[in-house]
């Protein structure tokens, strides 16, 4: 990858121009086919199969005057509503709404028979409009011309009077942006400049930024023509987008600044910067990407639409960052400023509190551990009692129609009257339908926590009955929950007392499902991450305690952050602050977001931080003054990234959607510990209790997992190894030194291997056992990995160009296939031919035929044998030689993590 990513930003370096007209075409494209496809978002939320859904959609078709939408037009009057003067313009306002296009029914607050509400105290009195079609399809013409009709109402009552619309069809509304979320980048330019110096190079990273959140804006919204898509999703993508673009950039920035600082060209420093930060910026994205995907896991259709949506942002990110910033940096040139070589007297401040700090927590890290776990641990405990539900009228802005309208009802109506419930069912086996609602109206009004039963009929077909149920409690309250978990409970009962199968429904019982499965997806959906994230971190740092170390880590960010939200949204601490209008339940697939985003996050400032620390043991096996030295080089980077990250998120809280605002503010809280609490405090304390057991991994385990190179060391070998042996050679094989250990701790495989061999040349391996011989021909052959030495094949260095090498050299296990087998790999005109296994063809005749093969082809030739004399006539020539010494014995499963 880092080879790759090392010509992809010399190419765009060079290519600067046609890079950027590229990528602005793109925008152009997709803005164009968004702005002409787009139909519009979705803000509502549902769940197909869950029992309220599917007996909503049943309704639709056997009755569906209930079954659409609902508004509400709520009069107060002083004087009461049943006085003449309110009662004429109520009844006035009733046939206005009878005469709108779309609406199905009309119930006057007078007809208390059909489930009209007046209120105990007169004062208030409510008309119910039942619309055709479900929220997401009805119109703005129609809500404004709800609106108007309840504002020429307002204007026509008695003096003190007051009406005000809301309900169902108005309890959401589209987000939108303000200028309050621009702060955020004001707080990431600030923070730019600080950390590399000029105001042209903190330009760059925003730049990348912008330009990949107006590609995959305008994506989501030509998507709409295909998918509905939640009002939430452009947010999500563009709040993620804007903090991993910027996050990203300044990390390929950062180092192109250091690579400059060490005498190298503009073009090389943004080549070697693309491939080494490049490298852990794509690591860093795939693992956010693949967190964003997993919420699919969770079954839930919106939710996997959104994390899709979110994924396409990041990716769409990272390519942006290692294609448009080595082209930026073209641009550019020699205007970057190198950052200092550290070779002052006195070191920089922040320098100087990095090392302070790490020795500060490592200096006693049984202390540091314990006081970061129980601190965390103490944010955590809200979490316990987080409650989940989805967004009513309660959680719009105070002053909006709809807010006000459901405040009012609950000042003069049990809470419930801004959530009804729908009891619904089949019917048609009844020879008296009035009687049956009337006697399953009887016995639900009398079930604790019911309010009030204001309807109970059947469809005019009379194969379909409702009950209308009001409950006591708010319709996102504990209370109300449990009235439903009540009536789903009797099911049974009314079965079998009425031959009726009742299903509970309406927006409030959908919005209870939905937050109950969203609940029963967290859990699966924790394991694919968790056990993502110990894979993934298992394969980047090589190491056992590392991975573990780093989920424990998660949870605890997770947890404290789910705390927090707990706190702020649901107990009311600094919600004014924070622009929380209502303190109650948080929006339902907030945990569930928040743990895959967060996923990704913290999995980047892992990369970024211990990465170094772990390269630093490598080359100086010293595991204490590693976490120091590492800790020193990266800090200042990962913090100036926590805290653009912190500052996007934080600043989508108090102006933001609903929806968002506990996401984003989740996701704030959790940079904030995950980066400066768990990472840069918990883990140091942690490695260097661990010492050099932090880096310990199972050799076995080692051969079989494949290996990132985040870091860029296989393209800092590349480059080290660019004129060896020699300037300008062009050797098919040059080995060094090479050695493979015995994993079960055995004297070495092969050691001290090290020959030159020509294009076209003939190279003979021999030795006393076979097993050893076929591991040093698959290191070779780019098919195992030398544990020490240096080895070019075909100008490739390995192991970082395994792929390539093996593409290109064909190993035969010619004892085994024979001639046959020879013939079908040249075939493939491979540049070197590895045969292994040579001395096991016995047949004279197969021998010849391999001799004049290889003749006629004359590729480069490896050969691996237990005897020389068997091989002379199968080789047309032997060109050199290498003996394995005769003090080791392979072990047969080191071959059997050869990739053949």
């Amino acid at each position: 990858m880092s080879s790759f990513l090392y010509s992809v930003g010399r190419r765009a370096f060079a290519a600067r121009k046609t890079v950027l007209l590229i990528w602005l075409l793109v925008l152009a494209i997709a803005g164009g086919g968004a702005g002409l496809m787009n139909q519009g978002l979705d803000n509502n939320v549902s769940i197909p199969g869950t029992e309220a859904q599917n007996a909503l959609e049943r309704l639709s078709v056997t009755f569906p005057q209930t079954s659409g939408a609902s508004a509400q037009v709520l009069t107060v009057a002083p004087q009461g509503v049943r006085d003449p003067a309110v009662h004429a313009e109520i009844d006035k306002t009733v046939r206005e709404l009878e005469n709108m296009d779309g609406v199905a029914s009309v119930i006057s607050p007078y007809q208390e028979d059909l489930g009209g509400s007046i209120s105990d105290d007169g004062q208030a009195g409510i008309i119910m409009a039942q619309l055709e079609g479900q929220t997401q399809s009805i119109g703005q013409p129609t809500k404004d011309r709800i609106a108007q009709i309840a504002a020429d109402l307002q204007d026509r009552l008695p003096e003190g009077a007051q009406a005000s619309h809301g309900g169902p069809l108005f309890s959401t509304e589209i987000p939108g942006l303000s200028i309050v979320e621009a702060l955020g980048l004001v707080i990431a330019i600030v923070v730019l400049v600080i950390t590399l110096g000029s105001f042209l190079a903190a330009g760059m990273p925003l730049i990348n930024a912008l330009l990949g959140v107006g590609i995959s804006t305008a994506l989501i919204f030509l998507a709409t023509a295909i998918w509905t898509i939640n009002a939430t999703t452009p947010l999500l993508s563009l709040m993620l987008g804007l903090a991993v673009g910027i996050d990203y950039a300044l990390f390929i920035v950062s180092r192109h600044q250091q690579e400059l600082a060490e005498g190298v060209s503009p073009q090389e420093a943004a080549a070697r910067s693309t491939a080494t930060a490049g490298s852990a910026v794509i690591f860093a994205g795939l693992t956010v990407m693949i967190a964003l995907v997993g919420l699919g896991v969770a079954g839930i259709p919106f939710l996997t639409t959104m994390g899709i949506a979110a994924a396409v942002g990041v990716g769409i990110a990272v390519l942006v960052s290692v294609t448009l910033m080595p082209a930026l940096l073209g641009f550019a040139r020699n205007r970057i400023k190198a950052r200092e070589p550290k070779k002052r007297a006195k070191r920089p401040f922040g320098e100087r509190f990095f090392s302070g700090w790490v020795r500060a927590v490592t200096r006693f890290p049984i202390v540091t551990v314990v006081l970061v776990i129980g601190a965390l641990g103490m944010a955590t405990l809200p979490a316990a009692g987080l409650r989940l539900a989805l967004p009513d009228s309660g959680a719009l802005p105070k002053e909006d129609p709809a807010r006000v309208t459901y405040e009012r009802i609950a000042e003069h109506f049990p809470k419930g009257f801004n959530g009804p419930l729908i009891v619904t069912g089949n019917i048609v086996t009844s020879n008296d339908p009035l009687g049956l609602m009337n006697d399953l109206k009887g016995e639900i009004e009398r079930l604790p926590g019911v309010a009030d039963v204001p309807m109970a009929t059947p469809n005019p077909t009379a194969d379909t009955g409702i009950v209308q149920v009001v409950p006591e409690g708010a319709p996102d309250s504990e209370q109300t929950k449990q009235l439903v978990d009540e009536l789903r409970s009797l099911r049974p009962h009314f079965q079998e007392t009425y031959g009726v199968n009742l299903s509970v429904t309406g927006f409030t019982a959908v919005g209870i499902d939905v937050s109950a499965k969203l609940g029963e997806a967290l859990l699966p959906f924790a394991v694919v991450v968790v056990g993502l994230s110990l894979i993934l971190l298992t394969m980047v740092f090589r190491s056992i305690a590392v991975p573990i170390k780093a989920t424990l880590g998660y949870l605890l960010s997770i947890g404290s952050s789910l705390g927090i939200v707990a706190l702020v949204f649901q107990h009311g601490w600094l919600a004014e602050f924070f622009g929380v209008t209502r303190a109650g339940p948080v929006i339902s697939f907030m945990p569930i977001v928040l743990m895959g985003v967060l996923f990704g996050l913290a999995m980047d400032y892992e990369v970024f931080l211990v990465t170094r620390m772990r390269e630093e043991f490598v080359h100086t096996r010293d595991a204490r003054g590693s976490v120091h030295r590492g800790f020193v080089s990266s800090a200042k980077v990962v913090t100036a990234a926590a805290v653009i990250m912190f500052a996007v998120f934080i600043a989508f809280v108090p102006e933001g959607d609903a929806n968002l605002k506990p996401i984003a503010l989740g996701l704030a809280v959790g940079v904030f510990v995950d980066a400066f609490i768990v990472r840069m405090t918990l883990v140091p304390a942690v490695l260097a209790l661990l010492g050099d057991r932090a880096w310990w991994m199972p050799r076995k385990l080692d051969r079989v997992l494949p290996s990132f190179d985040v870091e860029g060391e296989n393209l800092r070998e590349e480059i080290e190894l660019a004129d060896w042996p020699s300037p300008g050679s062009d050797e098919a094989i040059a080995c060094e030194g090479l050695r493979m250990a015995d994993p079960s701790g055995g004297d070495p495989i092969y050691q001290d291997v090290g020959f030159l061999l020509p294009r076209q040349g003939i190279h003979v391996v021999r030795g006393t056992h076979e097993s050893a011989i076929s591991a040093l021909l698959l290191t070779l052959s780019g098919r195992l990995k030398a544990d020490g030495g240096r080895l070019k094949v075909l100008g490739y260095v390995l192991p970082a160009r395994a792929s390539s090498v093996r593409s290109r050299v064909a190993y035969v296990d010619v004892g085994e296939g024979g001639a046959e087998s020879v013939r079908s790999a040249l075939a493939e005109d491979p540049a070197v031919l590895v045969l292994d296994r040579t001395d096991r063809v016995s047949d004279p005749a197969a021998r010849l035929e391999i001799r004049e093969l290889l003749t006629g082809s004359r590729p480069t030739v490896l050969a691996g044998t237990t005897g020389l004399a068997d091989v002379r006539d199968i080789l047309p020539g032997i060109g050199s030689m290498t003996e394995l010494r005769d003090d080791a014995e392979a072990m047969p499963n080191v071959l059997s993590g050869a990739t053949r």
